[in-house]
């Protein structure tokens, strides 16, 4: 447990060194398959479609129930695109969200949530998906203005879902995204996964790096192509894997 509290009290503290004379940002809700602090507003709601490797296509949408709640479902499988037989996740993947705190000049938003959707596929002989959901987690999120909007991105976390493998370590993680310019931002984030390192019945215990690109090429959609487990952290795999994903936000 300590070396899961201690980066994150080290990250909120470096946070509120930085936070001065800044503006606050809005945030995005994710960065690639981490949460952050942001959270949709009230009467918004967002679809995203998500394509990954051998034909994989999961589906969302997500709305903003009030100021600082917010709900989403997705679903998805294997083999939709392409000429293979489609294999469907076991179950749809639910989203909660909650912010506590809201961000402000000297201190960054708080929000706790549930998110029950891994990435990858899903294996049934060991009821989890090939990087498991996040679970239960708690995620602190300051955005500062240095040549654009650029936003730091912390938190902790716990699945007491998939444990089948044995493995039930709560873990960490953390991101940034950095605006370009008015369309373009990149993304960075590194997940830990302690959760998926004991037996290493997947990964090789080197945690998830991921990178990505988002073009908001029109008010409303938004185009995302992003390098995920840029470390190799699956047994047999060479090369990084290559997705994107299309987005549509709107308000009722």
């Amino acid at each position: 447990m300590k070396k899961i509290i201690l980066p994150l009290i080290l990250f909120c503290l470096f946070e509120n060194l930085l936070a001065q004379e800044v503006s606050v940002f809005p945030q995005p809700t994710d960065l690639i398959t981490v949460p952050t602090a942001g959270i949709m507003p009230r009467g918004a709601y967002m679809i995203g479609l998500n394509f990954y490797n051998n034909g994989g296509v999961v589906g969302g949408i997500s709305s903003g129930i009030s100021n600082k709640f917010m709900f989403g479902i997705s679903f998805g499988g294997f083999g939709i695109i392409g000429n293979d037989k489609i294999t469907w996740n076991k179950q749809p993947g639910v989203q909660i969200k909650y912010r506590l705190i809201d961000e402000s000049i000297a201190a960054p938003a708080l929000l706790i949530g549930f998110n029950s959707r891994g990435y990858g596929a899903y294996i049934d002989s060991l009821d989890r998906y090939e990087n498991k959901a996040k679970g239960f987690y708690a995620v602190c999120s300051k955005n500062f203005q240095l040549l654009g909007n650029f936003g730091l991105h912390g938190g902790i976390n716990y699945n007491p879902i998939e444990i089948k493998d044995g493995d039930k370590d709560p873990s960490f993680f953390v991101g940034l995204d950095k605006d370009i310019n008015s369309e373009l931002s990149v993304v960075l984030e590194y997940d830990a996964a302690l959760n998926d390192n004991e037996k290493n019945v997947i990964s090789l215990g080197k945690g998830y790096l991921n990178a990505g690109v988002r073009w908001s090429f029109a008010q409303n959609f938004h185009f995302e192509l992003d390098f995920n487990n840029i470390l190799l952290n699956h047994d047999k795999v060479e090369f990084v894997n290559r997705e994107f994903k299309l987005t549509f936000i709107e308000f009722f």
